[in-house]
């Protein structure tokens, strides 16, 4: 039996330039580095980058992404913040909630949110995606 998430590994091109995205304009905690990688950490999240020469920074086209929580009093700075650093957008916000979508320097899909799954629930039953159903009914 699943008891939760454990951790995330993004595969990158460059160490160095990956721990200053996340540590320094994200803001996650840096636990470790070596080499060829790094552990950065948020509360309920394990974060590893490790580099992969192989690791293909052409933006993927689909629709896979990362999504980090933000405070709604912390969203404004944290977006003028990473727009203030060139950060790439690579899409317009459109479901409940504030969302910043941006990519990392290795082309990785990230998202700031406002918002959880419950308030994400109480949009969408008052205004439900086609098809969609809740489980367990009510």
């Amino acid at each position: 039996m699943l008891t939760g998430f454990n951790h995330l590994t993004l595969a990158v091109t460059d160490v160095p330039r990956s721990v200053n995205f996340y540590h320094h304009l994200l803001r996650l905690q840096l636990d470790a580095t070596w080499d060829n990688g790094a552990y950065l950490s948020l509360p309920g999240l394990w974060l590893c980058v490790s580099l992969d020469p192989m690791r293909s920074t052409t933006e993927a086209v689909d629709y896979t992404h990362y999504a980090f929580n933000v405070d709604a009093v912390d969203f404004t700075a944290l977006v003028g913040r990473l727009r203030a650093a060139g950060v790439p957008e690579w899409r317009d916000n459109r479901s409940e909630g504030a969302s910043f979508y941006f990519l990392d320097p290795d082309g990785h899909k990230l998202e700031v949110h406002v918002g959880d799954l419950a308030s994400r629930l109480q949009a969408c039953r008052a205004k439900p995606y086609a098809g969609m159903k809740f489980y367990p009914p009510r």
